[in-house]
């Protein structure tokens, strides 16, 4: 089991890995207990134990072996799939759990592999951390920092500092930052190849996605931010004209040829 580690001169910092990622949070308030954070990775492991696409006994894995309909699943899983297909609709399909724009494992001679039936991981993932971020919230702390695989929730500042200071790393230079963007009370989702040896696909063709390496969201809904990077990611070379219908999120993509495109609010440092 992980364990708080104070942080000088006061707040918790705890990481476990979890939902098949490591999960951070830097809490940087001196009075909020420890306790706190027992009760926000408690939450972690239950939406692993829900949503989970390779935990057989979960909710998701049930409902694709049609051992449950959507209907008779837990209240915060049908809320996750009603908004999934919100997202679907507004994404014009390239957010979509159906294929949900899984990764195509490259496994040598053996070829391709995708997994089949629903997966609203896309959301799911900052779904988990906007409700950390409540319970946290409501535990009285101002100032902290949720990290969930890359794609980040904070609030307040990175006391003694008044802001945080994310780094976005670099699509292919993997020792290198992108961008640095200066944040508070915003999350930050990021979609791009790293590292894994797969790619998101194009839900529309099944192949994967060119054109593109990486694209950053930052916004006030972690959920909204992660589904809007992947749908850009799986536009392609058409994700850039999509981010003018965003409203009250930024983005930053990075295309293959390096250039890197920004709307006007990006908070860059």
């Amino acid at each position: 089991m992980a364990q708080s580690i104070p942080h000088e001169p006061g707040g918790l910092y705890r990481v476990e890995h979890i939902m098949g990622m490591p999960v951070g949070i830097d809490l940087r308030d001196q009075e909020i207990a420890p306790e706190v954070l027992d009760r926000a990775f408690d939450w972690f492991r239950w939406v692993d134990s829900t949503f989970s696409t390779y935990l057989p006994d979960s909710e998701i894995s049930r409902i694709n072996r049609g051992l449950l309909t959507p209907s008779q699943a837990h209240p915060d899983v049908q809320s996750i799939l009603k908004r999934c297909e919100e997202l679907r609709i507004e994404t014009g399909g390239f957010f979509d759990i159906q294929t949900s724009n899984l990764p195509l494992l490259l496994t040598g001679a053996s070829g391709a592999t995708v997994r089949s039936g629903i997966d609203p991981s896309g959301l799911v993932k900052g779904w988990s951390v906007d409700r950390a971020g409540e319970i946290l919230d409501m535990a009285g702390a101002r100032n902290y920092s949720i990290n969930a695989g890359g794609d980040i929730r904070v609030r307040g500042g990175a006391l003694p500092d008044n802001a945080w200071r994310v780094g976005i790393q670099h699509p292919l230079e993997h020792d290198k930052i992108a961008t640095v963007i200066e944040i508070t009370d915003l999350t930050v989702a990021t979609s791009g190849a790293y590292a894994r040896g797969d790619h998101i696909i194009d839900p529309h063709t099944g192949s994967p996605v060119s054109g593109v390496l990486s694209v950053s969201v930052v916004g006030t809904d972690l959920a909204t931010a992660d589904a809007y990077a992947t749908a850009l990611f799986a536009m392609g070379a058409d994700g850039p004209a999509w981010t003018a219908r965003l409203f009250g999120y930024e983005a930053m993509i990075i295309l293959e040829d390096h250039t890197v495109l920004s709307t006007t609010w990006f908070p860059s440092v």
